[in-house]
């Protein structure tokens, strides 16, 4: 299909709860899209909002870089548990780039979705894949990597990305 163009931060867009999708009509077009946009960046996930769409989708394939593809698409995803173990970890954003932020999220968890089909997933992630999927979920809800900082290290953090533009 195509790679779009990828919103950047701090377009308005990215601070947005997505609305659910009711009609999967259309959707396979703008998956391909995101899978596309997704590889080419390259990123490991790519939310809908950040190719402007305000729809609860995301793709993610958290292992193609090792060259192990394991590509999915979660529609209307939400985490329906998660694990009491967390983790920091350092995460990048294709939206926000050239900066990243130890974000600190459950190691494990319990992605509930569906998938193009319209058939109902219930899907136990770890490690890596958990930490995308809460990431690219987090897209979802207006949330981006800066608002799991506190005010001194977001601001010092978005100070640095702004003397990027």
């Amino acid at each position: 299909m195509s790679v779009r163009p990828i919103v950047a931060w701090p377009d308005a867009r990215l601070s947005e709860v997505c609305t659910p999708v009711e009609d999967l009509t259309d959707i396979a077009d703008l998956v391909r899209d995101m899978f596309d946009t997704m590889y080419d960046a390259p990123g490991r996930g790519l939310a809908a909002p950040q190719i402007g769409v305000m729809l609860r989708v995301f793709v993610m394939d958290p292992t193609w870089k090792e060259g192990d593809s394991t590509p999915f698409v979660c529609i209307n995803p939400e985490i329906l548990a998660s694990g009491d173990a967390t983790a920091a970890g350092t995460e990048a954003c294709l939206s926000i780039l050239g900066v990243s932020a130890d974000v600190t999220r459950p190691t494990d968890i319990t992605l509930g979705y569906t998938d193009l089909d319209g058939v109902r997933h219930e899907t136990r992630l770890s490690g890596f894949a958990a930490t995308c999927a809460q990431h690219e979920l987090d897209h979802l809800n207006g949330v981006v990597i800066f608002d799991h900082m506190t005010p001194e290290v977001r601001a010092q953090i978005e100070a640095d990305y702004a003397a990027l533009a």
